[in-house]
């Protein structure tokens, strides 16, 4: 799949089929946050991948349809950059964008991992002075959201508002 087509079809989505997520799938979305943008190329980011069902069950807390993601991809940004926090969604994207294209669905957890940051960052060994940004679930979906999006002519202008 090209990037357009990964744009034009990328979904949040919530419904996972449970399958297992090969080896290398997961290292091609994570490199693909790797190769992110980043202000002053700090990049200030690490990635936790995470397949263990237990551990995935524990991240899940309230929402239990996170349980039957394939893996988790936790984005821990370090702070001292200037820049973190616009890093790690260029980060996140690029890893949206890569899962797209190679089938698989995530949905974009930074509400929900905010509130239980200090827990899960225990829970992953994550050192204190670096922040749990976001949870990206990432697994087979069980049907492809088709929520539509706000046509170009409704949000381009040209030279003025």
């Amino acid at each position: 799949m090209d990037v357009f087509e990964a744009i034009r079809t990328r979904r949040s989505v919530r419904q996972f089929t449970g399958e297992t997520i090969p080896r290398e799938d997961l290292e091609r979305i994570v490199d693909a946050g790797r190769l992110a943008a980043s202000g002053s190329n700090k990049q200030p980011w690490d990635f936790i991948v995470i397949t263990d069902r237990a551990m995935i069950g524990q991240l899940a807390t309230t929402s239990q349809w996170i349980e039957k993601a394939g893996a988790m991809i936790a984005v821990v940004m370090d702070p001292e950059s200037r820049w973190w926090v616009e890093d790690g969604a260029a980060a996140v994207q690029n890893m949206l964008l890569a899962a797209t294209a190679l089938g698989y669905g995530t949905c974009w957890l930074e509400g929900y991992t905010l509130r239980h940051e200090d827990a899960f960052k225990a829970l992953l060994g994550v050192p204190a002075e670096k922040r749990l940004m976001v949870l990206v679930p990432v697994g087979v979906p069980v049907e492809w959201p088709t929520k539509e999006k706000k046509s170009l002519a409704e949000v381009i202008h040209w030279e003025r508002y």
